[in-house]
């Protein structure tokens, strides 16, 4: 989409107010945003969402829909997403496709935003969306050479702003906002009090679910495979979650740096043995750090619904979506009691692990998938497979 600096903005092509040029081709003038980041680079293009001035590490999805699932995964709580797929929004958005209570990304960044989607579900459009939820969204930009440079560099601090353009400024604002590494997010997403998921269930199997920026499709897999939920707080106590005598634990995904959380792993620590223990993502490195080992920041993480993973007892390689920055430092795992199940192909990282002696497993990925592919829906199966062994 073609666009020009014009002394009252950018001119664009298809949407806001217009007027006509000489040629008699209309014109459009919208509202300027600012994309900066911590190494000087700045990108000038259109807002496509709230005013306002947004923070957060600077990532990229590879994923070629689910913007709206994206948007709405607590997991990119501080961090401003780039999608790598120029044509965003073209399909709007609804309600059925949440992944949680609110869209938690801090910022959006496009190639090119629809104005004016066309689909049967449809009920708004992108750009309305995030402006109904105070999310700064900035398209017109080069997406291809942001990915290019932060698989290069890595991700960076950054700044959208539609209120400041001035480059020099904004790009001290980026270097002054607070680093991933080290930060404690979940606290920011998980819920404050427990509650059912699914009430009024007579499933077979009760779990009790650590709630650390948790996905409602992993809430609605564990219903489907017969399990009644409970979801705990992030700093609900063993003892809360045993007391209502579950046949299981799930630790969820969530944002931020596992590293920060050491309030966390006592309470995993505790429920060793007790029940068997199923994490995905976030759930799976600070299962990492409860078993005595360490993470470490990735250069860009993994973030789409391409990721290859090699699942070593079956010698298959599962086609996963992906969402961390982390990942659990294979070196430090006391190898005589926990196993390496999945490698992810592309850097050698680990995507999966497992107790040699207790009923405690965990997988990187995202076995849920909204959005991506469901080679790995197994997983559960597995869960319900270990209550039941455990049952016994």
């Amino acid at each position: 989409m073609p666009m020009g600096k014009t002394a009252l903005g950018l001119a664009w092509p298809g949407c806001g107010a217009s007027c006509r040029n000489g040629d008699d081709a209309e014109v459009v003038f919208v509202k300027k945003a600012v994309l900066a980041l911590e190494n000087g680079t700045v990108f000038e293009g259109r807002a496509v969402g709230a005013q306002g001035e947004s923070f957060g590490e600077l990532v990229f999805n590879t994923s070629m829909t689910g913007y709206q699932e994206i948007l709405t995964d607590p997991s990119y709580a501080g961090q401003i997403v780039t999608m790598t797929y120029p044509l965003i929004g073209n399909y709007g958005v609804n309600k059925e496709d949440v992944e949680s209570r609110k869209p938690f990304a801090a910022g959006f960044v496009m190639r090119e935003c629809c104005f004016e989607p066309s689909n049967w579900r449809c009920e708004s459009s992108l750009p309305d969306y995030l402006i109904q939820n105070n999310i700064v969204g900035i398209d017109g930009i080069d997406t291809r050479k942001i990915t290019k440079m932060l698989r290069t560099e890595g991700s960076k601090k950054s700044v959208i702003s539609t209120v400041d353009f001035d480059h020099a400024r904004l790009v001290k604002k980026a270097q002054d906002s607070p680093d991933m590494a080290g930060s404690d997010w979940v606290k920011a997403v998980s819920v404050t009090e427990p509650y059912e998921w699914n009430p009024e269930s007579d499933a077979p199997f009760r779990v009790a679910a650590f709630d650390y920026g948790i996905k409602y499709n992993i809430l609605r897999l564990l219903a489907d495979a017969g399990c009644k939920v409970t979801v705990f707080p992030a700093t609900a106590t063993a003892q809360e979650a045993l007391a209502i005598n579950p046949d299981g634990i799930f630790l969820s995904n969530g944002p931020g740096d596992p590293a920060a959380l050491p309030y966390i792993y006592p309470t995993v620590q505790g429920l060793f043995g007790k029940k068997p223990i199923f994490g995905i993502c976030l759930g799976h490195q600070i299962l990492g750090h409860a078993f005595g080992g360490r993470t470490y920041k990735l250069k860009f993480g993994h973030r789409g619904g391409n990721q290859p993973v090699l699942n070593h007892d079956t010698g298959c390689v599962e086609i996963s979506a992906q969402n961390h920055g982390f990942a659990v430092d294979p070196d430090s795992l006391d190898r005589t009691k926990v196993r390496i199940t999945h490698t992810n192909l592309n850097d050698k990282s680990v995507e999966g692990m497992e107790h040699k002696h207790m009923p405690v497993f965990s997988v990187q990925y995202h076995p849920e998938a909204s959005p991506g592919p469901h080679d790995s829906r197994y997983l559960f199966g597995r869960f319900i497979d270990e209550m039941k062994k455990f049952k016994k």
